[in-house]
């Protein structure tokens, strides 16, 4: 081995001994970044396992909106309920999506006549149908842990897709629509767990 080559080596097994990891080249011959290049293995086992997130894949056409910081807050707002339920990535996916169909991820106060009877919240739960107070329900923390509860109380919720287990939660009027958020709702909680 020609020692300029020898000295490129050692100094990279010097970084990734020192440093923790190094980036080196990726070989192109691999469809697997992760196999030759450990930042992106890294970064890589840092997300939850797609098939955990979306164990029954997705049904029908999938829908997408760009978050705001306030959005963007809620989502994780309602991973740390989920954490704090001792509930794992599927039950985000499913909160995550149910808010996304309901509210949009913004945490709605009361819409005047544009109001379904007194819902509100991120996920436009009802004091009337004792879901909490006004107060309690626009909390997102709160509100995502009584979503949640309901969700337990769902017998096989984690082998259900996710229109199911939110229409079994929710009883809404529209039943099917909470599919269109599963892809984004993984992907949201993909992106957002462990940060």
């Amino acid at each position: 081995m020609n020692t300029m080559l020898r000295k490129s080596i050692l100094g990279i097994a010097g970084l990734t001994i020192a440093g923790g990891l190094a980036a080196g080249p990726l070989n192109h011959t691999t469809s697997d970044p992760t196999s030759t290049n450990p930042i992106a293995a890294a970064v890589q086992a840092d997300k939850p396992d797609s098939g955990k997130l979306i164990p029954h894949g997705v049904q029908g056409s999938q829908s997408t909106i760009d978050l705001s910081d306030e959005q963007t807050a809620n989502v994780k707002a309602i991973i740390a309920a989920t954490k704090k339920a001792g509930m794992d990535e599927r039950a985000a996916v499913v909160a995550i999506g149910t808010a996304l169909q309901e509210s949009k991820l913004e945490n709605l106060g009361h819409l005047g006549d544009r109001n379904d009877h007194d819902s509100q919240g991120l996920f436009q739960q009802r004091p009337s149908s004792g879901w909490g107070t006004v107060e309690q329900i626009t909390d997102p923390e709160y509100s995502t842990l009584a979503f949640l509860k309901g969700l337990k109380q769902v017998d096989g919720w984690q082998d259900m897709p996710l229109t199911v287990a939110a229409q079994t939660v929710q009883v809404s009027a529209y039943p099917d629509h909470y599919a269109q958020w599963e892809q984004l709702a993984a992907d949201l909680v993909a992106q957002h767990w462990n940060s």
